[in-house]
């Protein structure tokens, strides 16, 4: 990962978009319907870094090279990051193509290399993205506090909103129904028992390509990874970041995991597993196989 894409929240704060020109109104429509409140410099005022006092970020867009450096210059003075259009090499950040669904928000960068190719990528990914996803996201930040209380262990309340964002609760704000989607939740949450868990065995032998559909979201909604030595990189890094990561381990250990309402997901490699695919049938925990793709 050669950028760390992150998020700034845009309620109260201040954007500063110094120049003028097409490129410059680009930002402008950019942060359109945003809760920040937009700042336009030009000229002297553009290259003073008080102007830029209190911002949160700095957008310069220019065709003449000094004022863009200057510019840049006086918002960093002012410490405030920049972007300078078209011109990496004076970027605090790079902004990146803009996926908006409200609450949704997705981001795709190529830290200035190629804005070409992460518009195209937007357009691609953008036609998956449903537009009622930030109602969802929206539905879900607001009972945040209230899912937290009922459910104090990580595991429970991860596993609880995975089945809620695919249950009902999710359909009815995703239809615009936002008072019947959070009935939906609170019921949801009130009736929610402890979750079924189980193993998922996945070949790791890679390379991810070979992978099905299925085993990708396997790994990425698992709760605890047991890799054997051995697997592929490629497919490990397909996982949740934030996934419980552990060496392979006995039957008895996998069983308990699972007993507890855990996803696991079992990385194999060699033929081992097919006696710890026994045992755990044997001993009546879920269990799946998901081969590598045909």
């Amino acid at each position: 990962m050669d950028v760390f894409p992150a998020f700034f929240p845009l309620a109260g704060r201040i954007l500063v978009i110094a120049g003028s020109g097409e490129a410059a109104e680009a930002k402008v429509r950019l942060f359109d319907g945003s809760p920040a409140r937009l700042e336009r410099l030009e000229g002297a005022a553009a290259l003073d870094p008080q102007s830029y006092a209190g911002a949160a970020l700095a957008f310069v867009a220019s065709d003449d090279d000094g004022f863009a450096t200057a510019a840049a210059a006086a918002a960093r003075a002012a410490h405030v990051p920049v972007n300078v259009v078209d011109r990496p090499k004076l970027c605090d950040f790079t902004t990146p193509a803009v996926i908006d669904r409200g609450e949704v928000v997705a981001a795709i960068g190529t830290g200035g290399a190629s804005p070409m190719l992460a518009t195209l990528l937007r357009q691609d990914i953008e036609a998956r993205v449903p537009e009622g996803a930030g109602r969802v996201a929206a539905l879900f930040r607001s009972l945040q506090d209230e899912v937290r209380a009922a459910l104090p262990d990580t595991g429970r309340r991860r596993a609880f909103l995975r089945a809620a964002l695919a249950g009902p609760a999710a359909e009815a704000a995703m239809a615009g129904d936002t008072p019947r989607a959070a009935r939906l939740l609170r019921e949801a949450l009130a009736a929610d028992r402890l979750p079924v868990g189980g193993v998922q065995f996945v070949d790791a032998r890679g390379p991810a390509d070979l992978l099905t559909l299925r085993a990708a979201r396997a790994l990425a909604s698992a709760d605890v990874l047991i890799a054997d030595e051995g697997a592929h990189g490629e497919v490990l890094g397909l996982a949740r970041r934030d996934a419980e990561r552990q060496g392979p381990t006995g039957v008895e250990h996998l069983a308990a995991l699972a007993g507890e309402g855990r996803r696991v997901v079992r990385l194999i490699v060699g033929v081992a597993w097919r006696r710890e695919l026994a045992a755990l049938d044997a001993a009546g925990v879920q269990t799946e196989v998901l081969p590598i793709a045909s």
